[in-house]
């Protein structure tokens, strides 16, 4: 007689998600127990009833192991969706263990594990349709029987998480969180354990602060690149900025009230604790992870890092310095915010808000007019009251601290004083994480601003690449780089990786987005001959450009002369793998920069969220939204090189408590509502989450919405450009005057397509998102928990509190948690 096999793919707790006329489990655990009970006795089955119930696709443990001839039973059929993980459960007359074998006999094409056993497991590929896959199991010299599996496309496989003020890192029932890299660890042999007191030292081997943007660079069990490893890779993460507060004892000497000269190791720990790391991750075997302390691959490239620069303006007058009379070196990169990669294997940190850190002011006089209309336009006016953590305060000779103070002095020239040094930064910055002993290169040809990050288009061949570059702050720019040179294929596995860079990167446009009211748009190339003077502002002269290295230096004043449309905050951009279609995130805009009478179609809203108790008001657009475009088409799919592109607008933050419908444009729920979007990332190509509709992650840096909840992480799953329609809304100012702004917008959000993932701890930012190629480990950056807290009064116990209640005083870190299913199948569905 047979048995009655559950094949167990998925369950959503006691939602009934499967349509189908398959068997009830309540029928399944009756008629089990029946037959059983005929065969076996009523004891044995009663226990046997009641283990499959709990355990659903474990094999049954009450028989003896199969024998020559043996009559087997593949199961009924099964309904699942792409993504998750399959156990297909066979039955043998004799019992269960060796001599039985299942194998695919139609169908997509997945990997079987535990295919000579009668569970068998794979993950549901990724599907356009319902599609039916068939699988037979055989015995040695008995009889086989076939099943069915059919896998419906990706769905978001998990309830959403309330919004709440916890600290801890909240996920959805069915995941787990493992904490893994975080502020201070150790990454060399012999440095010790981080005491996390403020006495640390030797930040140039450890995780620095502020980690944000990161991305997974897969190894062999060799230790050789492996783009489709997933159980051991290299971690890169970049570390922004600081919790100051929390790097020395007593918080840090001489950065606020009167100026005096601050102590030199604290300023060395405090330079020491940005840049990026490059640690080794390894998985000890069903997704338990733990970082490697002293890998050779372990690196970290900090603002006194030796680099080069490469490109047009390498070597040019802008560049020249005590360090680098020829103007071709410098110093480190600082403030990374986001990233890039290619795919030939490199990474690429971006130099977001590094002009704060510079002291420049009371030297008027010893600059040019063009010399001032720069440094103004990129905010370098700092007094040494006003500098980020008073750097040049410090009594010593040592340039790597001393540079920090660009006064231009009398009499000096650029090699003799640090007045250039603020040009060395505000680039995006190529290394190869697979080679710690490598020099970084500054790729100027990228253009000069705060740049947020620097992402591909798909990588088509035979044509040229895109790299699309968001300018972090309100009001600016973005843009687009095209290369020179054609895609090659064959340049992805080349081991010089560096000179691939040398190839695509040293050489072609830039371009600066403008938005037209239509849903059109058009890149606007930043080419000496092509720009036009910048007009004079205020107390700035008219700018005119000498040439294209001018061009790149002071970009931004290229893109207010060719008349680009200023965003609001253009942070991080995110491809679609399966269309081409670029996402960008618009963070936030206030009223001074976003007023009732200032929108534009790309930058439709001007409202107020107030915040609080009694309520802030928060006029502008304090919630931000995400734009996305697709390149004109040709052949078939997007020119990279396109000079004309199409747009919408995809979600529109809000908050659904407190929003009508011209600020709830994306009909926002409880379930999915968020403010601010910062990091966007698309999964990876290499398994079911990343293709045909590919799983969209949106992170959170809000302060707008913080009383409602801490920072967030959702997952989506967009349409393409175009899905939705054109819309006027009505946007209302402090004084109730209202205006109108006609704008494009995306589909509606539902609960099918965006739900809240993830609430971060106290205070934090969500920043930096990875996974395994096969999809089934999540990486995910917290940043800066506690940041508002003091030495003495933490105001966040994040990463220790995720454990459970921490000592009270403990100091929070930032860091990166490893998110797993615990079914094993793909994060997210």
């Amino acid at each position: 007689m047979s048995e009655i096999v559950q094949l167990n793919g998925y369950s959503d707790g006691d939602v009934d998600t499967n349509r189908t006329d398959n068997a009830h489990l309540n029928d399944i655990v009756a008629e089990r127990y029946s037959r059983r009970q005929t065969l076996m006795g009523g004891a044995t089955a009663t226990a046997t009833a009641f283990l499959g119930t709990s355990l659903l696709a474990a094999c049954d443990s009450d028989f003896l192991s199969p024998v020559a001839g043996d009559s087997v039973d593949a199961g009924g059929a099964l309904t699942t969706s792409a993504g998750r993980a399959v156990t297909l459960v066979g039955t043998a007359a004799s019992g269960a263990g060796v001599g039985v074998t299942w194998t695919q006999t139609a169908g997509p094409t997945v990997t079987l594990t535990n295919a000579n056993t009668l569970s068998a497991s794979f993950i549901a590929p990724a599907v356009s349709a319902a599609t039916t896959l068939t699988f037979q199991l055989a015995a040695a010299g008995g009889s086989s029987d076939t099943t069915t599996v059919t896998v419906n496309p990706i769905q978001l496989g998990f309830t959403a998480v309330p919004k709440n003020r916890n600290d801890v890192v909240t996920v959805p029932a069915g995941y787990t969180v493992t904490v893994l890299t975080r502020l201070g660890d150790p990454i060399a042999a012999g440095v010790p354990a981080f005491a996390n007191n403020g006495t640390d030292t030797n930040y140039a081997q450890r995780i620095g602060d502020h980690g944000d943007a990161l991305y997974w660079y897969g190894l062999s069990a060799t230790g050789a690149r492996d783009d489709n490893g997933s159980t051991r890779g290299l971690m890169v993460q970049n570390h922004e900025n600081l919790n100051v507060q929390y790097l020395h004892p007593n918080g840090p000497t001489g950065v606020s009230g009167a100026v005096v000269a601050r102590p030199e190791a604290e300023v060395i720990k405090e330079i020491e604790a940005h840049g990026v790391s490059v640690v080794e991750y390894r998985d000890a075997g069903n997704r338990v992870w733990s970082y490697v302390q002293n890998s050779t691959f372990n690196r970290r490239i900090t603002p006194n890092t030796p680099v080069v620069f490469n490109g047009p303006v390498r070597g040019s007058a802008f560049l020249r310095t005590p360090y680098s009379t020829d103007g071709t070196a410098g110093r480190g990169t600082i403030n990374n915010c986001a990233n890039g990669h290619t795919l030939w294997a490199t990474n690429i940190t971006c130099e977001e808000n590094w002009a704060g850190y510079f002291v420049r002011s009371g030297d008027d006089a010893q600059r040019t007019a063009r010399e001032l209309t720069s440094l103004r336009r990129y905010g370098v006016t700092q007094s040494e009251a006003n500098a980020n953590y008073r750097w040049s305060t410090v009594a010593t000779t040592n340039t790597a601290i001393k540079r920090w103070d660009a006064r231009a002095t009398v009499g000096g020239s650029a090699t003799t004083d640090w007045r250039n040094e603020p040009n060395q930064y505000g680039w995006c910055v190529e290394f190869d994480p697979y080679d710690p002993t490598s020099v970084p290169r500054k790729r100027t040809a990228l253009g000069r601003f705060g740049h947020e990050g620097a992402w591909y288009g798909r990588f088509i061949s035979g044509r040229k690449l895109a790299v699309y570059l968001g300018d972090d702050a309100r009001g600016e720019y973005f843009y687009k780089f095209v290369t020179n040179a054609v895609w090659d294929p064959a340049d992805a596995q080349r081991t010089d990786r560096l000179a691939v860079g040398d190839k695509y990167l040293d050489q072609g446009t830039l371009y600066v987005a403008k938005f037209n009211a239509d849903g059109t748009g058009t890149w606007l190339p930043l080419v000496f001959g092509q720009v036009p003077d910048r007009p004079a502002v205020g107390a700035d002269p008219a700018y005119v450009f000498a040439d294209q290295i001018d061009i790149l230096v002071n970009t931004r004043l290229a893109g207010d002369a060719v008349g680009a449309t200023k965003m609001d905050r253009p942070e991080w951009t995110a491809t679609s793998w399966a269309n081409g279609d670029i996402y960008l995130t618009l963070t936030n805009n206030n009223a001074t920069l976003r007023p009732l009478n200032g929108t534009d179609a790309a930058n439709p809203r001007h409202y107020n969220d107030p915040r609080g108790t009694p309520a802030t008001n928060q006029f502008g657009n304090p919630n931000g939204h995400i734009l996305r475009l697709r390149e004109a088409q040709s052949g078939g799919q997007e020119d990279p090189a396109a000079t004309t592109f199409t747009w919408d607008i995809y979600l529109f933050g809000a908050d659904s408590a407190d929003s009508n419908a011209d600020v709830n444009i994306s009909g926002l729920t409880a379930d999915n509502d968020f403010s601010s979007p910062d990091g966007l990332w698309f999964s990876r190509p290499q398994n079911p989450s990343g293709l045909i509709r590919p799983l969209l992650w949106i992170q959170t840096d809000d302060g707008a919405f913080t009383d409602r909840t801490n920072n967030q992480m959702l997952a989506a799953l967009p349409g393409p450009t175009g899905d939705g329609g054109a819309r006027t809304i009505t946007n209302v100012g402090s004084g109730g005057a209202t205006a109108t702004q006609a704008t494009r917008v995306g589909a509606a959000a539902t609960a099918a397509t965006l739900k809240r993932f993830l609430v971060g701890p106290i205070e934090c930012e969500i920043t930096g998102v990875d996974t395994t190629p096969d999809g089934r480990t999540l990486f995910v950056g917290i940043q800066h928990p506690g940041e508002n807290g003091t030495p003495t009064a933490p105001t966040s116990a994040w990463p220790a509190s995720q454990a459970g209640p921490a000592p009270a005083g403990t100091r929070p870190r930032s860091a990166i948690v490893a998110i797993t299913k615990t079914d094993g199948g793909v994060v997210g569905l």
